[in-house]
């Protein structure tokens, strides 16, 4: 296993030579810390079925199948399918997924620690994920923006982005908004958040899912959620803003990254491809 430094884009490794289904322990815990280190990880060069994707993901840690079954490969429900192809005239998982700033799984009491993204029918011209390291982003705020965000909470929410079910056609929205927060309540915690594994500090917030941020009184604070988004580059319509990195693939490419550190949102165009990716997203049992 050789890893190197992308040489575009503002952080990541290439990982080549990494065999899935070989890999030592040794290698497992070197890729990892990779991932926690430089952020995201591409392994180059590999060919896996579904089910040897989610192996490969249960050498990482705890994989979480994701909530909702429209979600899933019809024979590894570990595997979260985003697809806008038919198989056999019947579409496999969910078109246009993540089209917003989001981490996986934060409108939920923990959040992922290691997403794996592996694309399996590539676009030829627009493809990719935009990210953006909220621990670079959080150093990078003024020093008003630091104090101000100080002991502050931000509540995270589902609400704003949940992907309409063939089963909700026709139900009522306030049925369904109910059956959203009983399901998915509302989660709060702190607006900046230290790292388990590198001990950075962290802005802890998404355009997608953060719905607002309270101040130690517990006064809402609007202002304040919109100025840390704008800062940290989430509410740049172009994504040209100064924190976001584009990250390209290629087929046979898989990405592995730190979720807890980089909000990320997909590249869609008006007139999009045929796009196919696998998703395996871990709970990591070693912080």
């Amino acid at each position: 296993m050789r890893i190197t430094p992308q040489t575009e884009g503002k952080f990541g490794v290439i990982v080549e030579d990494f065999d899935a289904e070989a890999a030592s322990a040794d290698d497992i815990a070197t890729l990892k810390k990779a991932v926690y280190t430089d952020k995201i990880a591409v392994l180059k060069n590999q060919d896996l079925n579904p089910r040897q994707f989610l192996a490969l993901g249960e050498r990482l840690g705890t994989v979480e199948p994701y909530y909702e079954p429209m979600y899933h490969h019809p024979e590894v429900k570990e595997v979260f399918v985003s697809s806008n192809v038919e198989q056999d005239g019947k579409l496999v998982g969910v078109p246009k997924t993540g089209k917003f700033w989001h981490l996986d799984y934060q409108f939920m009491p923990r959040a992922f620690d290691i997403t794996l993204i592996y694309p399996q029918v590539v676009p030829a011209k627009n493809r990719g994920t935009y990210f953006i390291n909220l621990a670079a982003a959080y150093e990078a705020l003024s020093e008003d923006l630091k104090l101000a965000v100080k002991d502050t909470t931000a509540t995270q929410s589902v609400r704003r982005y949940f992907k309409i079910r063939p089963s909700d056609v026709y139900r009522p929205v306030t049925e369904l908004l109910e059956e959203i927060d009983a399901k998915t309540p509302p989660v709060t915690g702190p607006t900046v958040v230290t790292h388990a594994v590198t001990g950075e500090n962290m802005l802890y917030i998404s355009e997608g899912f953060t719905t607002s941020i309270e101040d130690s009184e517990g006064n809402s604070r609007p202002d304040l959620l919109h100025d840390l988004l704008e800062a940290s580059g989430q509410l740049d319509p172009t994504c040209q803003h100064e924190n976001i990195h584009l990250q390209t693939f290629e087929k046979g490419d898989m990405l592995v990254w730190d979720n807890r550190s980089l909000v990320h949102r997909a590249l869609h165009t008006a007139t999009p491809e045929p796009a196919v990716s696998y998703r395996v997203t871990v709970y990591d049992d070693e912080i």
